[in-house]
């Protein structure tokens, strides 16, 4: 079996989507106002980064790569991952929550605590 250096680089791959789109949200819980979304392109290009990453890490695995090898790698997909719900936290808060506190739409009030209580678990 060959051993190749394995960089963070190697598997950056770019499957941007260079266009926005108009999207419905079928939520379970109904609410009042119309999502403001300004960075859905950069978040779908994040995505398809880290998608392509841990494609790249199961190949590691497929071909039996160390294990540390493959650990510090799945960090950096967790890291990306994270980075990601930053940058949907962020816009959430700058125009979802703005509105919805302006609109009094409590449903979306309460739909991001449960969305908090479930990524700090």
């Amino acid at each position: 079996m060959s051993h190749h250096e394995h960089t963070h680089s190697e598997h950056e791959y770019s499957h941007s989507h260079d266009h926005e789109h108009s999207h419905s949200h079928d939520h379970e819980v109904p609410h009042g106002h119309t999502h403001s979304h300004t960075h859905t392109k950069k978040v779908l290009n994040r995505l398809s980064r880290a998608i392509g990453h841990l494609t790249a890490v199961r190949g590691m695995v497929e071909d039996g790569r160390d294990c540390s090898e493959v650990l510090i790698q799945l960090a950096a997909v967790r890291s990306a991952l994270n980075s990601t719900s930053k940058v949907i936290l962020k816009d959430h808060l700058d125009h979802c929550i703005v509105d919805a506190v302006k609109s009094g739409d409590s449903q979306t009030l309460e739909a991001l605590n449960h969305a908090i209580e479930i990524i700090i678990k």
